[in-house]
Formats: C-alpha cells, sequence, structure tokens
C-alpha cells in the first residue's frame, strides 16, 4: 500500500488517504482538537474502517501503539470523526477540529493503559498542531467532552495530566475525594442550576433546568472522565464541583 509522502504534519510518517471528507463549513482553519480511541480490537481493523467509504468515518491522523502516525485526511477538509455533539455552543465539530484517532480498543477491550510512545507521539503532534493553528489549550478536547452522552473516548485511563504537564491541553490537579460527603445527585434548586451553568460555562451542552437528571449526571460522568478520573460516576461531589471551579478559574488568569 503507498503511503503519499506529504502529510501536513512533519511528524507524520505518510499519507494513507481515507475518502471521507468533506468542506469544512465556516471555518478557514480548525480552532479545536478532539482525542478518540479507535474502540476495535486491532489496530488494522480500525485502519480500515476509516479508510472505507462506505463506513463515512475517518479522522485527520492515526497514532498507532508503537507511535507511529500517518495522516488520512488533509487538516484543510472536513473529516467525519466528531459526528453530532456540541462545544461552546458549536454543533458542527468536524469543521472546526483536526480529529486524531488513537489505537485503543477501548472500554469494550477492557481500556488498556495507553503506551508510553503513543502517549508521547501524540504529545508531539497535538503541540505541532496547536502551534500551527493557534489552538488554545482548553480547546484540547475528549470525544466524550463534545458528545457525552454517546461516547466515552478516550476514556479515563487516557493521561491527560501528562499531556498538561508537557504543555497540551488544559488542566488542574483534580481536587481530593473526600469520602462520605454528599452529592446533589437526585435533587432540584439553585445550586443544580448553578452547577449546570459552570459546566456550559466550560464548554458543556448542557440545559440549566435546576434539576439532577439523567441528562446532567451524563454530562458530569464526561466531566470527570477527563478531569477527575479517579472516581467516574455522575456524583457531583465536592470534589468534582472544586475542580470544575477550579478550571474556570484557570481560564481567567
Amino acid at each position: 500500500m503507498t503511503l503519499f509522502p506529504s502529510p501536513d504534519s512533519p511528524l507524520a510518517g505518510g499519507f494513507l488517504p481515507s475518502p471521507n471528507h468533506g468542506e469544512r463549513r465556516g471555518y478557514a482553519r480548525p480552532d479545536c482538537v478532539i482525542l478518540h480511541y479507535t474502540g476495535m480490537p486491532t489496530r488494522q481493523g480500525a485502519l480500515d474502517l476509516l479508510r472505507d467509504p462506505k463506513s463515512e468515518v475517518s479522522a485527520h491522523y492515526f497514532i498507532a501503539e508503537d507511535g507511529g502516525i500517518v495522516q488520512l485526511v488533509a487538516e484543510s477538509r472536513r473529516a467525519w470523526h466528531a459526528g453530532t455533539g456540541a462545544w461552546k455552543g458549536l454543533r458542527d465539530l468536524n469543521s472546526a477540529s483536526i480529529g486524531l484517532e488513537i489505537v485503543n480498543p477501548g472500554h469494550d477491550g477492557g481500556l488498556p493503559p495507553f503506551p508510553e510512545r503513543q502517549v508521547e507521539a501524540t504529545i508531539a503532534l497535538v503541540r505541532d498542531i496547536a502551534s500551527r493553528h493557534a489552538i488554545r489549550p482548553e480547546r484540547v478536547l475528549a470525544h466524550s467532552d463534545i458528545a457525552p452522552a454517546r461516547k466515552r473516548d478516550p476514556g479515563e485511563r487516557f493521561p491527560w495530566g501528562v499531556l498538561a504537564r508537557a504543555g497540551v491541553g488544559h488542566w488542574v490537579d483534580p481536587a481530593p475525594i473526600e469520602e462520605g460527603i454528599t452529592s446533589v445527585r437526585s435533587r432540584e434548586g439553585p445550586h443544580v442550576r448553578a452547577l449546570q451553568a459552570m459546566l456550559a460555562l466550560y464548554g458543556y451542552g448542557i440545559e440549566l433546568t435546576g434539576v439532577y437528571d439523567r441528562a446532567t449526571e451524563i454530562v458530569v460522568t464526561a466531566f470527570q472522565r477527563h478531569f477527575r478520573p479517579e472516581r467516574v460516576d455522575g456524583e457531583a461531589d465536592l470534589s468534582t464541583i472544586a475542580s470544575l471551579r477550579a478550571l474556570i478559574d484557570a481560564l481567567r488568569l
């Protein structure tokens, strides 16, 4: 299989084109990066799916377990990786983003750790993309951030803290979990609405209903997967709320 020699990033080993892409809509350049896991048993199976015109899915880059990178779709094009979702009021995340597929079988495959070389390659690639497109750290997102009701990737074992220490993404150390502290789950009132407002302020697509309903629990779970992975249970405990507040405060510095 021939690798085309001109990827956008010098870190990619070549260009293995996918037919699944189109014109970006309303964006001269991408303004966020979305990280996925492949969620399939094998690397080759995932790569084949991303290049199959019948699948209607793709991504801009594919990162193997050994750190090898290939490009599938030109950065100037709209790859089909994000699907239905929302972030900061945006709905067409495919047009706004660069998508990275990281080889890992995902939750259905036991969510094994991401190898160090793969993590290092992901860090280098996101830094390169963010530098060339002036993408802010808080715009490096998980698929589960933009589509919390549908997606769990790249999952709670993805080392966001390691990325942040290398200058990739927005992060604060999660607040400690305090056992026995009751949450706001299954309750309603101004305090629930305030939680929903903070989640929306950070970027999550959530309605301000004032009710800790199933939709709110799903968004809290997505937040925890990314920012408080020690316990992912959908409970808005003090650790979760404090971590969210600290992230918002850090954006204002």
